[in-house]
C-alpha cells in the first residue's frame, strides 16, 4: 500500500527526532516538527501504528517500527538524491535544495532513484555533510564533531552542517565556509566564546557560538 505524502514526512520527522538511539519521540515534539495541533499528530499517528509503521502508545512517546524505519529511510535517500542532483547538475545553491527536494522524495520509483543514484556516481554525503543511506537503508557512518568542541589551536575540516535554514547557508556562503575548507580555530572568546578562525589559510574571521555549534567537522 502507497502512503501518502503526509505520512512520509512524519516517518522522515520521527526518524530524525528519535536520533541514532532510536528514542521516543513525543507527541509534543512532532507537533513542533511539523507546525500542526497535537490533536492532528494524534490522528496521524493512530493511522501510522494501523499500518504497522510505528510502535504508538497514548501519552506515551513514539517509535518507527522496523517496516517505518525502512519506509523513513527510503525517503532520506531520496531527497538526499535529489539535493545532490539539483546542485550538481543543475547549479541550484545548497541553501536551495531543501524545499524543491521535499517535493522530489515522494515520487514513489525505486527504479528512477537507482537510476539516479548511479548517474551521480553513488554519492555517500548530500551537499550539507549528510550521509545518504543507500539501497538497503544502510547509513555511512562519520565521526564529525561540532566546531564548537573544538580547542583553540586545532585545525579541522568542514564537513557538514546541521542548520538547513537558507539564511544560514547563505551567511556561510557570505563568510566563505563551504563544505571540505579548511578551518585553523585561532582563539576562542571566554566570555561569548565566539571564535577567531583562519579560512584555507587566507581569510581571517569571527564566528558566533551560535554558527560555530552547527557546523560540523573532521579532524585534519
Amino acid at each position: 500500500m502507497q502512503n501518502s505524502f503526509t505520512e512520509e514526512n512524519y516517518l522522515k520527522i520521527i526518524h530524525s527526532l528519535s536520533g541514532p538511539e532510536g528514542a521516543e519521540v513525543s507527541t509534543n515534539a512532532l507537533a513542533e516538527g511539523t507546525a500542526t495541533r497535537a490533536a492532528s499528530v494524534t490522528d496521524m499517528l493512530k493511522k501510522l501504528a494501523e499500518k504497522d509503521l510505528i510502535h504508538y502508545k497514548k501519552y506515551q512517546g513514539v517509535r518507527l517500527t522496523p517496516k517505518g524505519e525502512k519506509v523513513a529511510l527510503k525517503v532520506i535517500r531520496r531527497h538526499r538524491l535529489w539535493e545532490v542532483f539539483l546542485v550538481e547538475k543543475l547549479g541550484f545553491g545548497w541553501d536551495e535544495v531543501h524545499d524543491i527536494a521535499e517535493e522530489l522524495e515522494h515520487i514513489p520509483s525505486d527504479r528512477l532513484v537507482e537510476r539516479l543514484d548511479t548517474f551521480l556516481g553513488t554519492p555517500r554525503f548530500d551537499p550539507h555533510g549528510d550521509p545518504i543511506p543507500d539501497a538497503k537503508g544502510n547509513m555511512p557512518l562519520s565521526d564529525y564533531l561540532k566546531l564548537s568542541d573544538v580547542a583553540a589551536g586545532d585545525t579541522v575540516l568542514m564537513m557538514g552542517v546541521t542548520e538547513h535554514a537558507p539564511a544560514f547557508l547563505q551567511h556561510l556562503d557570505r563568510s566563505g565556509i563551504m563544505l571540505g575548507c579548511e578551518i585553523a580555530v585561532q582563539e576562542i572568546n571566554e566570555y561569548d566564546k565566539s571564535a577567531l578562525v583562519l579560512i584555507d589559510k587566507t581569510k581571517t574571521l569571527f564566528i558566533s557560538q551560535e554558527v560555530s555549534k552547527n557546523l560540523l567537522v573532521q579532524r585534519c
